[in-house]
């Protein structure tokens, strides 16, 4: 197929026009989740840090912005892996790795062009243990939905070469994408399937699969899960498992009346059933900067592109609802201009409030 263009070039040139007290500062350190009761709440209230993560350049790497992160703790580490936007337009992924999230501004970055992943356009990371296999899994795109595998998680250099779930576009996003693109691949289990979620950023969220025996081989059976206007039904879809119960929890991107980016969420009892809208509007949002207190000042509108800590690390995605924390990305709300240079940083939600 036609190699795909970089991901997510689209963006509102709606902006803030006065930036809240506090402006860029700093938030204080981040505060564990408080313990709730098991489910999920009907409405959700965040609190935010401050930007944790920032872009490092080097001698080969010219940084601009952060995104896209995934996170796992291993081993007494926060391992971190997410897409770098380049100042000459390009996409790529880098790993970083701390103890604690006040360490993570100082923390090194491993750009992952320096593996077998190798370079060229890689974006959006997901990273998982998938216990049947004993291995790691690294998703990414690169036009089409590829991933790496290693033995240890921590050692970014051992990520073997790209390898794709699918060779080409199904046909029936081939029919729906429009001018869209077929972006943020995501691969969650059950006992005895595996599923490939993926969206085109025209309103349409799209879910394959194959059995737990098969994977990473045999994905196919593609079919809208989802589907809406394009702005509501953005991007950065995520599904996790609610640990204790038989629910699901999906959450996906959208972009709001005020141009900012914003999440919706919804719940199902099978990931590869109907999914019930849960807190999925502007009035009520799973996460988006009318939810979200900022301590330490208000230094992004835009709650994009992120990840749950998760209770676990394998392929069924757990989250535990009684300790909801969200690693995503925000900027300042005066940035304007492409896509690509905008000054992504990653920060961290943690719930707030009576659940």
């Amino acid at each position: 197929m036609k190699r795909s263009v970089p991901r997510k070039r689209w963006y509102s040139a709606v902006a803030a026009t006065v930036l809240l007290s506090g402006g860029l500062t700093a938030a204080p350190a981040v505060a564990e989740a408080p313990a709730t009761r098991p489910g999920l709440p009907p409405a959700f209230q965040w609190s935010s840090s401050g930007p944790l993560i920032s872009p490092k350049s080097d001698a080969s790497h010219d940084i601009v912005a952060v995104k896209d992160p995934s996170v796992v703790r291993h081993k007494g580490k926060w391992l971190v892996y997410a897409t770098t936007a380049s100042r000459s337009g390009g996409w790529s992924m880098f790993y970083t790795s701390f103890k604690h999230w006040s360490q993570a501004a100082s923390a090194p970055h491993y750009y992952l062009d320096q593996s077998a992943i190798g370079p060229g356009y890689r974006a959006a990371p997901q990273v998982f243990y998938f216990a049947p296999q004993k291995k790691w899994y690294l998703v990414y795109q690169t036009g089409l939905p590829s991933y790496s595998t290693t033995d240890d998680p921590a050692k970014p250099e051992t990520w073997s070469a790209p390898r794709n779930f699918q060779d080409a576009m199904p046909d029936i996003i081939r029919e729906n994408i429009g001018n869209g693109y077929w972006v943020d691949f995501w691969v969650v289990c059950d006992t005895a399937k595996c599923y490939l979620f993926s969206s085109d950023d025209n309103g349409h969220l799209y879910r394959s699969e194959t059995t737990v025996a098969d994977f990473p081989n045999g994905f196919t059976n593609t079919v809208i899960a989802l589907q809406d206007s394009r702005f509501n039904l953005f991007e950065a879809s995520n599904v996790y498992k609610v640990k204790g119960t038989n629910t699901y929890l999906l959450v996906v991107e959208a972009i709001g009346s005020d141009g900012r980016r914003w999440f919706r969420s919804w719940t199902s009892g099978d990931i590869g059933g109907q999914w019930t809208p849960l807190a999925a509007s502007e009035d009520n949002p799973f996460a988006r900067s009318t939810n979200v207190t900022f301590p330490g000042g208000a230094w992004t509108q835009d709650i994009s592109h992120g990840e749950m800590i998760r209770a676990g690390v394998d392929q069924r995605m757990e989250i535990d609802p009684r300790h909801l924390q969200y690693l995503y990305q925000g900027m300042d709300p005066s940035a304007s201009g492409d896509y690509s240079q905008l000054p992504w940083r990653l920060g961290l939600l943690t719930q707030t409030g009576s659940h």
